[in-house]
Order: structure tokens, then C-alpha cells, then sequence
């Protein structure tokens, strides 16, 4: 895990002065985290793979994904890490809105009623989107374990969270990378 926590430092993680960076909840900060640069590299990917895939393990999901775009491709890595390991998790992707032609889902992946299922996000900042799959999961039927996250921002996201009634774990802190 260290080397992932490299690759962030160097290729994910802007710093200003000034607060310049607007994040998708509209907040301004002096730290940006574009994990794209890892999710859309071939080494941070399955770093990234690999790391997520033992912080699931042991909560047993039958089931992974998020919310489109930013947990599609830990979810897909996940999956081939645990297929490999012998105990596959099934990847699944949450769409913003349900589609507006053909079957209109929300959801695609091979999830059913009742399965359990982690919800994946690259970056919490205030779980906004993480709430969001949470909740399209729930109205699924799914058993949402958990939401487990690349980095936590501590901005909030982790108490938002908590109060659905749903934990928070990740990989990284913001702390981690800056003081």
C-alpha cells in the first residue's frame, strides 16, 4: 500500500495557497485529489485493486460498485483481484439517474434482492455520492455493508454517512498525504 500512497502523492494530489479547487459538493479547497491519474493507469489500477479488494474481504459482499464514473473502475479491478483470489465480488455500477429508454435502471450488474454489497467511492468529501448509490442500492433490496473509499477528504463525508446508517472505511486520509 505504500507504493499506492506514492502514486497518489505524485500524481493525484494538488495543493494551491488559496483555496482554487472547487470540488463537486461546490466547496473551494487548497487540495485536489484526481484519482483518475491512478484508476486509468495500468500499475495504479491494480495497485488500487488490490489494496481495496483486502479492505473488503473480510466483510464478505457478494457485490461491488458505486456511483458512475469514479467507482467504476475500482470496481471492475476489485472484482478481477478477488476472482483471482478465489472468492469473486461481483462489480455493479449506480448511473447518477435511472436511464430514460429500454429497461430504465438505475443499476446495472448482476445483483439481486438481498445480496450484500459495498458501496466504492475514489474520493469522499461530504458523501454526497456515496449517499446516493447507498440509497439506490437500498431501494434495490441490497444489503449496503459499508462505503469503502480511496481517500476520505475528513470534510465531512464520514459523519453524512454515519448518520444513514452506514460506516465509513478508506484507504487513505487526507491527513495522510498532508499536514
Amino acid at each position: 500500500m505504500d507504493k499506492l500512497k506514492q502514486l497518489i502523492y505524485e500524481r493525484s494530489l494538488k495543493v494551491a495557497d488559496e483555496p482554487v479547487f472547487k470540488l463537486a459538493s461546490g466547496k473551494l479547497s487548497r487540495f485536489y485529489l484526481d484519482l483518475k491519474q491512478i484508476t486509468f493507469d495500468p500499475e495504479g489500477i491494480s495497485l488500487l485493486g488490490e489494496s481495496m479488494y483486502r479492505l473488503l474481504k473480510d466483510f464478505k459482499p457478494d457485490a461491488a460498485g458505486g456511483l458512475t464514473l469514479g467507482a467504476d473502475p475500482i470496481a471492475y479491478s476489485v472484482c478481477f483481484v478477488s476472482y483471482r483470489e478465489g472468492n469473486p465480488i461481483k462489480p455493479f455500477v449506480v448511473r447518477k439517474e435511472p436511464k430514460g429508454h429500454g429497461m430504465k435502471r438505475q443499476m446495472e450488474g448482476l445483483v439481486s434482492e438481498g445480496e450484500r454489497v459495498a458501496i466504492l467511492e475514489d474520493v469522499v468529501t461530504t458523501g454526497g455520492s456515496a449517499l446516493k448509490a447507498v440509497r439506490a442500492c437500498k431501494e434495490a433490496g441490497l444489503d449496503v455493508i459499508g462505503v469503502f473509499a480511496v481517500v476520505d477528504r475528513q470534510e465531512g463525508g464520514e459523519e453524512n454517512i454515519n448518520a444513514e446508517g452506514v460506516e465509513l472505511y478508506s484507504l487513505f486520509k487526507l491527513s495522510d498525504f498532508v499536514s
